[in-house]
């Protein structure tokens, strides 16, 4: 399993997300609309891989989040979504400035949606018809 680690961690940067969730989908389809380069890969958290990678970066599944992995560090709850913006289009990756607010205060907002979002939104069976290019990059 460490070879196939290794491998992935060359693809970084990484984006391990709720496959059964509707909300994460979305988010998903909205990135990939405004994405900069292409260049995230992504990954469903129960998925062998997303749980392989958990374990590597040592996240519990009782974390519920998102899972950012750039540069060989993994970032979850809000640090990994506002790093994500980086990679967007626009204004978006103005939002990181937001990362100079503590954690503690910046994953309320997240826990909020996080504890709701199966409630607003629903599970999915399976993902959004994907673009052919983007196909690629959605590792499992």
């Amino acid at each position: 399993m460490t070879e196939e680690i290794n491998n992935l961690l060359q693809k970084q940067p990484l984006l391990l997300f709720d496959g059964e969730c509707g909300f994460c989908n979305k988010s998903v389809q909205f990135f990939l609309k405004r994405e900069k380069n292409k260049s995230v890969y992504f990954i469903p958290l129960q998925s062998e891989t997303g749980m392989a990678l958990r374990n590597y970066f040592e996240i519990g599944k009782e974390t519920d989040s998102i899972i950012f992995i750039s540069n060989n560090k993994a970032f979850i709850k809000s640090s990994a979504a506002l790093r994500l913006t980086k990679y967007m289009k626009g204004v978006y990756p103005l939002l990181q400035v937001f990362l100079i607010v503590p954690p503690f205060i910046r994953n309320v907002v997240y826990d909020f949606i996080a504890k709701r979002r199966m409630r607003w939104f629903g599970r999915v069976e399976n993902c959004a018809l994907l673009k052919e290019e983007d196909k690629s990059r959605f590792l499992i």
